[in-house]
């Protein structure tokens, strides 16, 4: 078997980036993968202003305190005020750009205000209360790096330098299909025998999470020619081909043989706990090769795979430079004692006291654990856990996005 780190390393490589890009609202770029690195044309803040609703002067007005100066101007954000004389002061709102003459901003709750006047009973520094142009942005230095995913936050750093849009990659076309004679849809009868298809719900909403354009083609028979004529339809207008069930070795299992009839197959088996088996491969379309991968069809071994190596996979194709999730060392509350020889992705959720807690039953068909936790912790095969060791948590908020 693969080990989980080669595996990885394999589908990494054979990941191809999509190259087609265009320009977005940056009002609608959050979510999209940016392909340029964008540069400010301008300082942000642009001119200097006031962090307070105060008062702007000069400190060399305020010898000592109290000092009596005359309001000469109020100055409110989006107007712009006459240079400062000597021995007044400015009514200043926040964000208001600061009046050639002043060098300081006295907060309001530090003035006594009276008609035409002002006293001032804190004798500032030079520059207090004043947000220098270009203090958080200078015009010209890169604000956002090619291959992130746009954030709400990143959006808002590119609309505050005045970048009406951005340039992004396309969206990653990925087509679906479900395959097994037992599968039912909920609202359909479930006769003996049949089951629910958990696993189309689980990677529609993981591949839309994601940023993906969708292609159902829904459910497909356990049948060697119906297998192949999906996966015909499927490669016709897509990046990638994605399937659960279908891709083991038994004699309803036609998803491997379809593969190789369509295109070529590697078929894996990787060391980790749940979801060993993992097929990839291209699947020859009008001259072009579409990757295929072919997920287990227990729920939680589809969960975990899709996370730990389908969900990298599919970024590097988005053109996401890192791919790999945030993880955190935390303190484990509870024992695990009997390790696999796999690697293990076990289902776990942190406590209020900071700790992490296993899910009690961690078999690849118990799917409540997925939903019990927050979380994965990634245990080295053969390693035993005890009470109060620190374990590697990979928390669902980063392998969901």
């Amino acid at each position: 078997m693969l080990s989980f780190d080669q595996a990885l390393s394999q589908l990494l490589a054979a990941a191809a980036a999509v190259s087609e890009t265009s320009a977005v609202p940056t009002l609608a770029a959050a979510g999209r993968v940016l392909a340029q690195a964008q540069r400010a044309p301008i300082d942000a803040p642009p001119l200097d202003n006031s962090a307070m609703d105060g008062y702007a002067l000069a400190v060399a007005d305020v010898a000592s305190v109290p000092t009596r100066l005359s309001v000469a101007q109020r100055i409110q954000a989006g107007s712009v005020g006459t240079p400062l004389q000597p021995g007044t002061a400015a009514r200043i709102f926040t964000g208001a750009p600061i009046p050639v003459g002043a060098d300081a901003v006295v907060m309001q709750e530090l003035c006594e205000h009276a008609t035409g006047e002002v006293t001032i009973n804190h004798r500032p520094a030079a520059g207090e209360h004043i947000r220098r142009a270009g203090s958080d942005i200078a015009a010209g230095s890169e604000i956002l790096a090619a291959g992130q995913r746009l954030r709400p936050q990143d959006t808002a750093l590119a609309a505050s330098v005045g970048i009406a849009s951005l340039p992004v990659f396309r969206r990653l076309r990925v087509a679906v299909f479900f395959t097994g004679d037992e599968l039912r849809m909920p609202g359909e009868a479930l006769q003996a025998g049949a089951i629910y298809n958990a696993n189309r719900f689980l990677l529609t909403a993981l591949l839309e999470r994601l940023g993906c354009e969708l292609r159902d083609h829904g459910q497909v028979p356990d049948d060697f020619a119906a297998t192949r004529q999906a996966l015909r339809a499927a490669a016709q207008d897509s990046d990638l081909i994605l399937t659960s069930g279908g891709v083991s070795v038994g004699e309803e299992d036609h998803v491997k043989a379809a593969v190789e009839a369509e295109g070529r197959l590697e078929m894996w088996k990787i060391a980790i706990k749940p979801g060993k088996p993992l097929a990839f491969g291209q699947i020859t379309s009008a001259g072009r090769e579409v990757a295929f991968i072919g997920l287990p069809g227990n729920p939680v071994s589809s969960f975990v795979t899709f996370l730990t190596l389908v969900r990298p996979f599919l970024l590097r194709m988005q053109g996401v430079c890192r791919t790999a999730p945030l993880s955190y060392w935390l303190r484990v509350d509870g024992e695990w004692p009997r390790p696999d020889a796999r690697r293990e992705f076990l289902r776990a959720r942190i406590n209020a006291d900071g700790g992490v807690e296993l899910f009690a039953n961690q078999g690849s068909g118990v799917l409540t654990s997925a939903v019990w936790g927050d979380g994965l912790v990634d245990n080295p095969p053969q390693q035993a856990i005890r009470h109060g060791d620190l374990v590697r948590f990979l928390p669902f908020s980063e392998l969901l996005s």
